[in-house]
């Protein structure tokens, strides 16, 4: 699906999946569309944003508020204090192996907690209580825990990301995290959908590790955040 402010579903992965697939949740204002702030803190923007279109995304969050965006390179306001830019790479399914996974189990809302809770140990990235909602999530558990996880995050039009990859410290190195990814990827496959993911352009040994398992490497995709000024702030 191509709109008039992308390019390319994929180029700006938030705003295609909330003008597309994940409609269900969106919020609008003006151009932004948006999460529930309990689903996700990503706002679509459109690429180019305009002064109206950061005023709405002000008025989604509020003072105060934290506006993240994936895929708009262009920066907030002057008065807006940046918490934090990074470029990203985003790879896509090449070839990978997708498979089910025997062991690999439904997370849904009563496994939130552990969830939440492996999320804290190991930072895979934003994931709070109705993430997942947005798609399906599988996990591996050892004596009964919750030890490895991942899941589908945006949903733009026949693409699905992969997302909250994530492996306790006491069992990496076991494979658990790449069994996850595969069996995602193959229910992905199963709606005739293409897996991809997104990766931070430094995390060197993470991008060799997602090509190695069949993912190439599409271009680069800015993830930022930026706190809008308080009434009366001063820049």
């Amino acid at each position: 699906m191509t709109t008039s402010y992308d390019t390319h579903p994929l180029d700006n992965p938030v705003r295609s999946a909330l003008d597309g697939p994940h409609a269900r949740f969106a919020g609008r204002r003006g151009r932004v569309l948006h999460y529930p702030a309990d689903v996700t803190p990503f706002l679509g923007l459109p690429q180019a944003p305009e002064a109206a279109d950061w005023a709405a995304a002000a008025a989604v969050v509020g003072p105060g508020g934290h506006v993240v965006t994936a895929g708009v390179s262009a920066p907030p306001p002057e008065d807006w204090r940046v918490t934090f830019r990074v470029e990203g790479i985003q790879l896509v399914d090449a070839g990978v192996a997708a498979a089910p996974d025997p062991e690999a189990v439904r997370l849904g809302p009563a496994d939130v907690p552990e969830m939440l809770a492996l999320v804290e140990r190991t930072r895979p990235g934003p994931f709070l209580p109705r993430t997942v909602e947005l798609g399906t999530y599988l996990g591996i558990r050892v004596g009964g825990s919750l030890v490895a996880m991942a899941g589908e995050r945006f949903h733009p039009p026949g693409h699905t990301e992969i997302s909250a990859v994530c492996t306790d410290d006491g069992h990496r190195g076991r494979g658990l995290a790449t069994r996850l990814v595969h069996a995602v990827a193959a229910g992905i496959r199963a709606r005739g959908e293409v897996p991809f993911l997104h990766v931070a352009e430094d995390n060197t040994g993470a991008v060799r590790l997602y090509e190695s398992l069949g993912f190439r490497a599409r271009r680069t995709v800015t993830f930022a955040g930026a706190v809008v000024p308080q009434p009366g702030a001063a820049g």
